[in-house]
């Protein structure tokens, strides 16, 4: 090591491996997962060392990301091409009215006529009785709702919990959603964690998550890593690269 530490004592105070602080310290960058991986073993190292951390960030990504290599794109669905026949007409263009039209138009207006003909006729035969049965069906409806309870609304829980269940050694990092770490090194067994927002980054997707007791679905043969934001109800959403934590 450049400061006469020992490499053992390095590696239980950053959780970092120590091949990974052996690649750090020789520039074989080559030697870790990937530019997240680095980015953060840096970051990581530099805090412990006193040094600082974000210029040797800025430093890497200048000399070895010059076109963002590493970077994880956010793959955004394409967007639907428009079909031929339907393009939104702009304003002042007019609707050609064809036959069929017309005679439909023709049809619902004699319907129409028809029923005002038969209402002005029963009208004054049947107001009395109509007008007691209208007054009597709106009374029912009155008693029936005030007799219906109304459905609670659910609260919303007070903090999640976030269950991380690793297949194999991994890195995790682990922020409160307005970028306060909360966790960050590697982990082999079940970790878990309990915030109102949480946003997390893993290196292998093959772990498990778990938010709430129920488990949080996607693509474990990805080759990516894993990131997701929990939101205070519950909601997860996809992080794409550069709001990740940690990143």
């Amino acid at each position: 090591m450049r400061q006469g530490l020992d490499i053992t004592e390095v590696e239980v105070a950053t959780k970092i491996r120590a091949k990974y602080l052996r690649a750090l310290e020789n520039d074989e960058f080559v030697m870790l997962p990937g530019s997240t991986y680095v980015r953060s073993f840096l970051r990581t190292y530099a805090e412990y060392l006193g040094l600082d951390a974000q210029l040797l960030v800025e430093e890497f990504r200048a000399q070895h990301e010059p076109g963002g290599e590493g970077e994880v794109h956010n793959l955004a669905p394409p967007a639907r091409a428009a079909r031929p026949g339907r393009e939104r007409r702009g304003p002042g263009v007019g609707l050609a009215l064809g036959p069929g039209t017309l005679a439909v138009a023709t049809i619902l207006l004699v319907l129409v006529v028809l029923a005002v003909i038969g209402l002005a006729s029963g009208g004054s035969d049947s107001g009395k009785s109509s007008s007691k049965g209208g007054v009597a069906k709106k009374k029912e409806k009155a008693g029936r709702k005030k007799r219906e309870p109304r459905a609670a609304t659910p609260a919303a829980p007070r903090s999640l919990k976030l269950k991380v269940v690793p297949a194999e050694e991994t890195y995790l990092c682990l922020d409160d959603g307005k970028g306060t770490k909360l966790f960050e090194g590697t982990i082999s067994t079940p970790q878990s964690f309990r915030e109102k927002r949480m946003r997390i980054l893993i290196g292998r997707p093959s772990a498990r998550l778990y938010l709430n007791g129920k488990p949080v679905r996607f693509d474990h043969a990805s080759a990516d890593v894993v990131s997701f934001s929990f939101s205070r109800s519950g909601e997860v959403t996809s992080l794409p690269a550069g709001q990740r934590p940690c990143a």
